[in-house]
């Protein structure tokens, strides 16, 4: 059997006196859902910017497809094929697709001594790796504001893959969407693992990781509760693992079952 495209040993993350994770471990199979569940202040955060080379961790290891490694920045994360999907996305809503598609990597065409962006290929390439996605834009021209929300992470995830995840770290994608944004999300998730991608999909909603997981990790006050597979564990059994879950449950059944 392969080793995991990624894997976090035990890790540790202190800031002064307030220790943030304390013993976490976490892998990552190619083609897997893997979700990470926490209320917040779990540490669900501290864990993926250690995962992606934002913080170093302060004890513990990470493993990629078996090989100790160390991540001094997020551009090491991102050379290694560890891509993150922030909930603020991290775009420019007056700028085109296209524009948000590329930026920082734009395709170049010379013409004498000058360069210049190469907007035919860049179009063309926006529009077919957004087709596969699933979404089916305007045109490459339009601004990324005008889209939908789960449309705008369906663009950060697209342009992730495009250029080379292998694991993709999705922060609460699906937090401020609708119900049919974040069935389209959901879509696009499946639709990535598919692909043989790696995907960490960290949220608080149970519902959202068992449509999509293939296994889940609790996390409450930086400590794994434990991870189950697909069929091992209900939903009911994981908001329980989970910060409140009990008291959840308790207050469903003083109110009737109304909440």
């Amino acid at each position: 059997m392969s080793a995991p495209l990624i894997e976090l040993v035990e890790i540790e993350k202190h800031f002064g006196p307030v220790i943030a994770l304390n013993g976490v471990s976490v892998s990552v199979d190619a083609g897997e859902c893997h979700c990470l569940l926490g209320d917040n202040g779990a540490g669900k955060s501290t864990f993926i910017k250690t995962m992606s080379g934002v913080h170093k961790p302060t004890g513990g290891k990470i493993l990629a497809e078996g090989r100790e490694i160390s991540f001094d920045s997020p551009r090491d994360a991102m050379l290694a094929g560890i891509a993150t999907v922030y909930q603020d996305l991290a775009m420019i809503p007056l700028m085109s697709v296209t524009r948000n598609f590329w930026m920082g990597r734009e395709p170049q065409k010379r013409v004498g001594p000058f360069k210049f962006f190469d907007f035919s290929e860049a179009n063309e390439i926006t529009m077919t790796e957004m087709a596969k996605m699933g979404i089916r834009l305007r045109s490459p021209d339009q601004a990324v504001g005008t889209l939908s929300g789960g449309e705008r992470q369906t663009v950060a995830i697209a342009r992730a893959v495009y250029f080379g995840a292998k694991v993709l770290i999705l922060d609460e994608p699906t937090s401020a969407l609708g119900v049919r944004q974040t069935s389209n999300v959901l879509a696009t998730i499946d639709k990535v693992r598919k692909n043989g991608i790696g995907v960490v999909f960290i949220t608080h909603n149970v519902r959202h990781a068992m449509a999509v997981g293939d296994r889940f990790t609790v996390l409450n006050r930086g400590k794994t509760l434990g991870t189950a597979k697909r069929g091992d564990i209900n939903a009911e059994e994981l908001q329980d693992l989970m910060a409140g879950g009990q008291d959840l449950a308790q207050l469903e059944g003083s109110l009737g079952g109304t909440v």
